[in-house]
């Protein structure tokens, strides 16, 4: 994968002060296992991906607790816009909160999964069914890479889109819901890294992992289970 773009060393500078508002890095806070507070958990992956990138994380939810009806690993098109990934987003948000019996969702989001569930919070009444969203690797103020790829989507994560200038408009974490983005100082993906962190949420730094490694990543996954249980 190339390096980081020169041509986006501008904007990282300007939201480094966003970025150092996240701890250096995250202690894990003691752990925890399904109970009767907690919520089921819809996964959103990212662009040219499915809802099997999740396995790993999700077999751990279930190793500690978890019913396998109460974990989501929804596979989407990833090509066609966000705003219309959002609106079929809504619909499995509520097939999973009839099949439970639940009143809100954890959603847990990887790179661009982030994008279409900040929408649906945002501008489809989301944020009322949210009580945690998570976002590892999120394009949340775009990223250089999505130059180089021309389906819709893509062009939405570029820096300065008409999208993301709409989406990051006024509250980036509107509502109750309860918001975490981990971010990654060797994803080569999300360029520039600061792009990840978001007002009003808390913004983790993690150990040098790769993009797909923010999935993976016991420690990751630790501090993303404790988040969505306290």
């Amino acid at each position: 994968m190339k390096k980081k773009s020169l041509a986006v060393a501008a904007t990282a500078a300007s939201a480094l002060a966003l970025t150092l508002q996240a701890p250096a890095a995250a202690a894990e806070a003691s752990p925890s296992a399904y109970g009767p507070g907690s919520n089921p958990i819809l996964f959103v992956h990212g662009w040219n991906s499915s809802g099997s990138t999740w396995n790993t994380m999700a077999d751990r939810f279930r190793a500690d607790g978890w019913p396998t009806s109460h974990l989501r690993q929804w596979t989407y098109n990833t090509g066609q816009s966000n705003a219309t990934t959002a609106q079929q987003l809504a619909t499995e948000v509520d097939r999973l909160l009839a099949a439970t019996g639940a009143s809100k969702v954890d959603v847990i989001t990887h790179s661009m999964g982030g994008l279409s569930s900040r929408y649906y919070a945002k501008n489809l009444g989301g944020a009322a069914k949210i009580d945690a969203w998570v976002s590892l690797g999120g394009p949340n103020h775009g990223t250089d890479m999505a130059n180089w790829c021309f389906q819709t989507s893509c062009t939405e994560m570029r820096i300065g889109s008409s999208f993301l200038n709409s989406l990051n408009s006024g509250d980036e974490t509107p509502g109750s819901a309860r918001y975490a983005t981990w971010w990654s100082p060797c994803d080569t993906v999300i360029n520039p890294d600061s792009s990840v962190a978001l007002s009003g949420a808390v913004n983790t730094r993690t150990a040098c992992l790769s993009h797909s490694g923010l999935l993976n990543d016991a420690t990751v996954y630790g501090q993303v289970r404790n988040t969505v249980d306290s």
